[in-house]
């Protein structure tokens, strides 16, 4: 274990204690057996050395010691049994509450906003998911059970040796004083290099992702000998702070072995000189030398693992202020079910913002009738995303309200609102399973010959039968092996399988080049024909025969009617279509 090293110290230990307790319910069975098992385990290192202080008692007066040496053997033998049940059950019940917690935090997780994954980055969600975790199941696993064991071992060798002598207990404390007062000293030293140890190691790690992820930059720039300098530049700061924390580190061990060994001298030496006058017996000195070895170790030992606990305590913290997160809101008690949905939409005075005072849709008014393509265009940043992110409840209005069929969005339950639509986002998400279970996302049991017409529809199904497998080819990460281009004809085919009454595409061409698009365009036009559409693009060419074309300006509707109407109109529409058709 590394001593000093830093430790991340929860704000409320007791608070968050309680919580975790109540968290585990249902999974906690089996730990009284694991309490009773740790006492029995500091039974041996409490009673051994009087076993063995009474055998040289006997042997030394010309007893018969065997029974004795057998009382030992087994004593020693029901130690490892009861290890063995103690790790055992320690196993099995750590892993049931680890098992309980992961489950509540990823379902917790699961029902939060999307405005809570704005607020926070990813990784650090992960990390929470994972690491603390972890570090939540060593500490029950195998923190946990030695801090019993050593707590019971401490008290039962104190009270044998306060049996067995006052005057050598008190001079065995002295021994304890000192090793606590030299691993304050180093301990304080090594905590600070171990923290800038772990700066410098995030610096570390930070370059080395911007040097993988850049690598085509790196090349291209002929950079790789800056890299590999500043690298070993970063790594020899690194190397000598670690190199530091270690030796400092390492300075504890043999000082406590010193103590213990001159503390051992000495009484040593005073039981001997009170044994010559007749005031101990041989066998008692003996017991005493043994416990006054084993007495100050569990000290140190109990030091660094409440660090270790205090740092999974803070890792409970972090995993707790998750569950304190306000859910997505609950359907109301009188919520409505959607069925059948005819797709008119109706903006009544929509305001929203992610933060206050900054906000980003400022008295919208739309009337979208049922069955009506809409394109929603605009600059970046103008609102266009959050209209349609509205629409889905993945945020809540401000103020003001939208309809669907004449209620508000608020009064259908949230299960079947989402039902009704089909979202190509323009960031594309692919899952590590096979093309077919992506393009079938939405639903299970999806005969091929549906995802293979959805996957025609969107212009997908060619090169899905290039691949290895076909529809059966198992994607990695992201769908690394396909273009760009390529994973959004995915997320459209999916979209086109879900078969909802209302769609809604966001930047779906962004990312093809001019053939795909054509194709897309196509696409569009079969999967929007007879349901209400809302697509957002940059690329003004595709939506030219949308039925209302949207101007979003800084928030507000700046415009709106048909393509032809808006080009009459010479305003904004009219000055970004023609900016990007080349025309003067």
């Amino acid at each position: 274990m590394r001593r000093g090293a830093p430790v991340v110290k929860p704000k409320d230990m007791k608070g968050t204690l309680r919580r975790l307790w109540s968290l585990t319910k249902g999974s906690r069975k089996g730990l009284g057996w694991i309490l009773f098992l740790s006492s029995l385990t500091s039974v041996s290192s409490i009673l051994s050395p009087l076993l063995i202080g009474n055998t040289v008692s006997a042997i030394d007066a010309g007893k018969p010691a065997l029974r004795l040496i057998g009382f030992l053997a087994g004593l020693y033998f029901t130690d490892w049994l009861v290890n063995f049940l103690q790790k055992f059950f320690m196993a099995s019940v750590g892993q049931r509450i680890i098992l309980s917690v992961r489950v509540s935090l990823f379902s917790a997780m699961k029902k939060l906003p999307l405005c809570f994954f704005d607020r926070h980055q990813h990784g650090e969600l992960m990390s929470r998911l994972t690491n603390d975790v972890d570090n939540i199941s060593n500490t029950l696993s195998d923190s946990l059970t030695m801090l019993l064991t050593y707590v019971f071992t401490i008290v039962g060798i104190f009270c044998m040796m306060l049996f067995l002598n006052v005057f050598l207990t008190l001079v065995s404390l002295v021994s304890v004083v000192f090793i606590f007062l030299f691993t304050r000293i180093i301990t304080k030293r090594t905590r600070k290099l171990y923290r800038q140890q772990q700066e410098l190691l995030g610096k570390l790690d930070g370059q080395v992702e911007e040097s993988i992820s850049g690598l085509s930059l790196v090349k291209a720039f002929g950079r790789e000998k800056q890299e590999v300098t500043q690298f070993e530049s970063e790594n020899e700061k690194f190397c000598e702070v670690a190199t530091r924390a270690q030796i400092w580190s390492g300075y504890l061990m043999p000082i406590m072995n010193m103590l213990n060994n001159l503390c051992f001298v000495i009484i040593a030496v005073l039981s001997g000189m009170m044994a010559e006058k007749g005031e101990i017996a041989v066998g008692t000195i003996s017991s005493f030398l043994l416990y006054s070895r084993q007495f100050s170790r569990p000290f140190v030992n109990i030091a660094n693992i409440y660090n270790s606990f205090q740092t999974a305590v803070a890792g409970a913290e972090r995993i707790l202020e998750i569950f304190d997160e306000q859910p997505e809101p609950e359907d109301a008690p009188d919520a409505i079910p959607l069925k059948n949905p005819r797709g008119e939409i109706r903006f009544e005075h929509v305001c929203f913002s992610y933060e206050p005072g900054k906000p980003v849709l400022k008295d919208i008014n739309l009337s979208i009738p049922s069955g009506t393509c809409a394109a929603i265009v605009g600059q970046t940043g103008s609102g266009k995303t959050t209209l349609v992110n509205l629409l889905t409840r993945f945020y809540d209005v401000d103020s003001g309200r939208i309809l669907l069929d004449g209620h508000d969005l608020r009064s259908y339950r949230m299960s079947d609102l989402r039902s009704a639509f089909s979202v190509v986002l323009q960031d594309t998400s692919l899952f590590g399973v096979s093309v077919r279970d992506n393009i079938s996302y939405g639903g299970q049991g999806v005969p091929l010959d549906r995802i293979r017409a959805a996957a025609s529809t969107a212009g997908a199904d060619p090169f899905i039968r290039r691949l290895p497998q076909g529809y059966d080819t198992v994607l990695t990460q992201e769908g690394a092996e396909l273009s760009q281009g390529e994973r959004q004809l995915l997320t459209i085919a999916r979209a086109v399988l879900t078969d909802a009454p209302i769609l809604i595409l966001d930047e779906a061409t962004s990312s093809v080049d001019t053939v795909t698009e054509q194709k897309i365009r196509r696409a569009m036009l079969a999967i929007t024909r007879g349901r209400t559409s809302f697509l957002i693009a940059h690329r003004l060419s595709t939506i030219r025969n949308s039925d209302i074309i949207i101007v979003i300006s800084n928030g507000h509707v700046e415009e709106q009617g048909t393509h032809r109407e808006l080009m009459a109109l010479d305003g904004k529409y009219a000055s970004m279509y023609r900016t990007q058709m080349g025309i003067e």
